[in-house]
C-alpha cells in the first residue's frame, strides 16, 4: 500500500479534489448554472428517446384547416359549438370534455343585440316586432344556446391567468387556504384571470387555466396543476378535465406526514372518484414534468386528431369517440397555440394538456424524487474513486475503453430509472467528472510517463508538404498558418478494388505498384499548382487555392483531374505488361467555402482543409463507382470551370446531406469537343430532361439508343434500369428527380 501511495498518491490526491468539487456542486453547495443546463439536456434526450405511445382514452378534436374551409372562418359563433357538444355528449357518449379555448366576449355574431336594439328605437312602433324576436331568442342568443348545451354536460371551460387584469369569471377554486389547516403551500400567485363570460362559466361543470409555465429557455417541460389567486386554488385546463372523467367532485393536498425538509412539504393531491379516491402526485409550486407520448401533432404518434367538422356533421365513428375523454384546440395555421418542447419545437398547446390527463389517468408522472442529491452524491462517489483507481493502473487505450462503458452504463442506468421508475435524476455532474479524471490522468501520463518518447515523436510526426515550404520561404511576411476561411477546391482520388489488388501482390511488388501510381498522379497534381494534403492509403487527398491563392483553381483542378486519368490509362498499360492487376481509379471534385490552415495537435500538425465542400468532394469520389464513370465533380466547380464540356450525372443526395447537389462528369476542354461526342450529350440531357419529367418511354428510347451506341457506358444501364424500376413503382408526381444515398 505504500509503494502505491508513494507512486500514485498525487494523483489520486488531485482525483479526490476533483470529486469533492462535484460533490459540492450535487449538494447545491457550488452551483453552476452550465452543468444545470446539461443536466436539461439530457432530460430532453431522455424525452426524445422514447418511444410513440397511442392514448387511447383521450382524443383532441381539432379545430383544423378542414373545419375552416367547411365551418367559415375563426372565430366560430357559439351555436357551432353547442351542436359539437350536443354530437360529443349526447350522440357519441364521451367521458368529459375540455376546451383548450376560451369564451371571454359574448357572441353578438348573431344580430340579436342589434335587433333587440332596433326594436327599441327605431322598429319600436312595428307591430309583433318585439314578441317575433322574442320567439327567435332562443335561436338567436348563441351564447345563451351554447349555455344551454354545456348545461348539465361534463365540460370544462379553459381560461388564462394573468398578472394583472381581471375578466370574466372565475371557477369554483379546488380549495382554499383555508382547507390546509394552517399547513404552507408553495404555488406560483396570480394577480389577475382573463376568463369566460357568466353566462358560460357558470353553466359549466368546472374549469380549468391553460398558462404554460416555460422553463427560462422557452421550453415547455413542466406545468402547473394548480395556480393561486389570493387564498385560493384554481384548478388547470388537464386537472379539471381529468377529474370529471373521473367523477370526482374535490381535490384535495396531501402532505407528508414526515419529512427531512418541512413539515408542510405537499406529496400529491387526492381525486375523491368512485370506487377508489385517485392519487395524483406533484412536485414543488405544484408542478409536474409532461410525459410526452409522442412528437405532437396529428402525425405524432400519441393522440389521435379528429376534425372538429367531422365531429359537427357525425362522420365519425361511433367506436372512435365512445366513453373517450375529448379535448377541443386548434392546429389550424394562423390559430394555432404552438409550444416549444423537447419533443418538437412547434408542439400544439393542446395535446401538452392531453399529455397531462394521460399522467393523471395512470397516476404516474417523471419526478425528482428527494433523494436525487444523495443519489448524485453517492454515484459521484463510487464512479469517481474507481474511475481514479482504474485510470491509475491503465494504459491510454484501455482508459479510453474503461471510461467510455462506464459513461455508457452511467447514462443507461439513468434512462432506465426514468422509464421504468419514473425518476429525473441528474447524471450531467458525474459525466463531466468522468471526462474531467479522464482528461487529468491522460495529461499526467502524457506529462509524467511518456516524455522520453515525446522528442522521436514529435521529430517524426511533423508533416509538412513541399508546396508549403515553398511558398513561405518566397514571401514569408505574408503567409500565415492560422485557420481562415477561402473558396478552394478539393479533390479525392481513390484506386479502385484495391483490397483485391494488394491480396494478389506481394508486400514488395504492392509498394511499387502503389508508390509509381501516387508519385506520377501527385506530379499531375504539383504540376497545376495544387497542394499535395496527404495519402490515405490508396486514396490521394490534394487542394487548389491555398495556402496561394488561384483565381482559377476549380479549373486547374478539373485540368489535373482529366491529366490523372490519363496517367491512369498509361499505367494500367504497362502494369498489365508486367502481370499486375489493372489500374482504375476515380476521382471527386469539389468547390466551396472551407476552413484551411495549420491544423491537429501538438504531437501532429499539418496544412490541411475542413469544411461540407470537402466532404462532398469525398462523396462524389464515392459516387463515381454508382455511376460508372472516373471522374465526378460538383455544380460549383462545373460553373468555375466553365471551359470544360460536362455531362450531368444525376441529381443526388449524398448521406449526411439534406440538400440534392447535381454532380457533372468533365469530358474535355469545351474547344476539343467533337460534333459527334457533342450531339451524343445534347441527346444524353434530353433524356436526362425526360427521365425528371417521367416521360418513361421517350427517355428509355434515347437512352437504348445512346446504349447500342456505346454499350460500354454503364451510366445508360443504370438509367435504364431505374425506368424499369419507376414503371413497377411510381415514384408519384411530387417526385423531385433526386437519387438518394443511404451509405457514403
Amino acid at each position: 500500500m505504500r509503494k502505491l501511495l508513494t507512486k500514485f498518491g498525487a494523483r489520486w490526491g488531485i482525483g479526490l479534489f476533483l470529486i469533492l468539487l462535484a460533490c459540492a456542486h450535487a449538494m447545491e453547495i457550488l452551483p453552476s448554472n452550465t452543468l444545470d443546463r446539461l443536466d436539461i439536456f439530457f432530460y430532453d434526450l431522455r424525452v426524445r428517446v422514447q418511444q410513440p405511445k397511442l392514448e387511447s382514452r383521450v382524443v383532441i378534436v381539432d379545430i383544423d384547416e378542414k373545419s375552416l374551409n367547411e365551418i367559415g372562418r375563426w372565430p366560430w359563433s357559439r351555436n357551432v359549438f353547442a351542436d359539437i357538444i350536443d354530437n360529443l355528449t349526447d350522440y357519441y357518449q364521451v367521458r368529459a370534455v375540455g376546451f383548450d379555448i376560451q369564451f371571454s366576449e359574448p357572441d353578438l355574431s348573431s344580430g340579436y343585440t342589434t335587433l333587440e336594439s332596433l326594436g327599441k328605437t327605431e322598429l319600436k312602433d312595428v307591430p309583433g316586432f318585439e314578441r317575433k324576436l322574442a320567439e327567435l331568442k332562443p335561436q338567436l342568443d348563441y351564447d345563451q344556446r351554447f349555455a344551454k348545451a354545456i348545461k348539465g354536460k361534463p365540460v370544462v371551460l379553459g381560461y388564462y391567468l394573468s398578472p394583472e387584469q381581471k375578466k370574466g369569471v372565475l371557477p369554483a377554486p379546488a380549495f382554499s387556504a383555508s382547507d390546509l389547516n394552517g399547513r404552507r403551500l408553495d404555488a406560483i400567485s396570480f394577480k389577475g384571470y382573463d376568463a369566460n363570460i357568466a353566462e358560460l362559466q357558470s353553466a359549466a361543470r368546472a374549469g380549468g387555466f391553460f398558462n404554460a409555465d416555460l422553463d427560462p429557455d422557452g421550453i415547455l417541460r413542466s406545468t402547473l396543476l394548480l395556480g393561486r389567486i389570493d387564498d385560493r386554488y384554481y384548478e388547470s385546463l388537464g386537472l379539471a378535465t381529468a377529474r370529471i372523467a373521473l367523477k370526482a367532485d374535490t381535490v384535495a393536498p396531501v402532505f407528508l406526514a414526515h419529512s427531512a425538509r418541512d413539515y408542510g412539504v405537499l406529496d400529491s393531491l387526492l381525486l375523491d372518484s368512485k370506487p377508489e379516491p385517485h392519487r395524483v402526485p406533484v412536485e414543488d409550486f405544484l408542478k409536474v414534468q409532461i410525459d410526452y407520448r409522442g412528437t405532437g401533432g396529428p402525425h405524432g404518434g400519441g393522440f389521435r386528431y379528429l376534425s372538429a367538422t367531422d365531429v359537427l356533421h357525425k362522420r365519425v365513428d361511433f367506436q372512435d369517440l365512445a366513453n373517450k375523454i375529448v379535448l377541443i384546440g386548434t392546429t389550424a395555421p394562423g390559430i394555432n397555440d404552438l409550444r416549444a418542447t423537447p419533443m418538437n419545437p412547434e408542439y400544439p398547446g393542446v395535446e401538452a394538456h392531453a399529455n397531462i390527463i394521460s399522467s393523471i389517468l395512470d397516476g404516474k408522472f417523471k419526478q425528482r424524487p428527494e433523494f436525487a442529491e444523495v443519489f448524485d452524491v453517492l454515484q459521484i462517489l463510487s464512479v469517481g474513486l474507481t474511475l481514479i483507481v482504474a485510470l491509475s493502473f491503465l494504459k491510454p487505450l484501455p482508459s479510453i475503453l474503461f471510461t467510455a462503458v462506464a459513461g455508457v452504463a452511467v447514462v443507461w442506468f439513468n434512462f432506465w430509472l426514468y422509464r421504468s421508475g419514473n425518476m429525473v435524476l441528474p447524471v450531467a455532474m458525474v459525466l463531466v467528472l468522468m471526462l474531467s479524471l479522464f482528461v487529468f490522468n491522460v495529461a499526467w501520463g502524457y506529462w509524467f510517463e511518456f516524455r522520453k518518447g515525446r522528442a522521436i515523436t514529435n521529430l517524426f510526426g511533423e508533416y509538412v508538404a513541399p508546396e508549403l515550404v515553398e511558398v513561405m520561404a518566397e514571401d514569408p511576411e505574408n503567409y500565415n498558418m492560422e485557420g481562415e476561411k477561402r473558396a478552394i477546391t478539393t479533390m479525392f482520388a481513390d484506386v479502385r478494388n484495391f483490397t483485391t489488388i494488394s491480396e494478389s501482390l506481394e508486400a514488395n511488388t504492392l509498394r511499387e505498384y502503389i508508390n509509381r501510381y501516387l508519385t506520377d498522379v501527385s506530379e499531375d497534381i504539383r504540376g497545376n499548382r495544387g497542394t499535395l494534403d496527404k495519402y490515405i492509403g490508396d486514396c490521394v487527398m490534394a487542394f487548389w487555392g491555398a495556402p496561394v491563392a488561384l483565381e482559377d483553381h476549380a479549373a486547374r483542378a478539373v485540368a489535373s483531374a482529366l491529366q490523372m486519368l490519363k496517367t491512369a490509362k498509361r499505367l494500367n498499360q504497362e502494369y498489365i505488361e508486367r502481370g499486375w492487376p489493372p489500374l482504375k481509379i476515380g476521382i471527386g471534385v469539389n468547390t466551396g467555402e472551407v476552413r484551411v490552415g495549420d491544423m491537429g495537435s501538438k504531437i501532429r500538425r499539418a496544412y490541411t482543409v475542413m469544411g461540407d465542400p470537402v466532404n462532398l468532394a469525398s462523396r462524389l469520389e464515392g459516387l463515381t463507382k454508382e455511376y460508372g464513370v472516373s471522374l465526378a465533380v460538383g455544380e460549383e466547380t462545373m460553373r468555375a470551370a466553365p471551359q470544360f464540356a460536362y455531362r450531368e450525372l444525376d441529381r443526388v443526395r449524398p448521406k449526411g446531406k439534406n440538400e440534392p447537389v447535381a454532380i457533372y462528369e468533365p469530358i474535355c476542354l469545351e474547344s476539343e469537343l467533337d460534333p459527334a461526342m457533342r450531339r451524343t450529350l445534347a441527346r444524353w440531357h434530353e433524356a436526362l430532361h425526360l427521365y425528371r419529367e417521367q416521360k418513361w418511354d421517350k427517355a428509355e428510347a434515347i437512352l437504348r439508343e445512346l446504349y447500342d451506341e456505346y454499350p460500354d457506358e454503364w451510366l445508360y444501364d443504370i438509367f435504364l434500369e431505374s425506368i424499369e424500376e419507376f414503371r413497377a413503382n411510381p415514384p408519384g408526381p411530387d417526385w423531385d428527380g433526386v437519387t438518394t444515398f443511404k451509405t457514403k
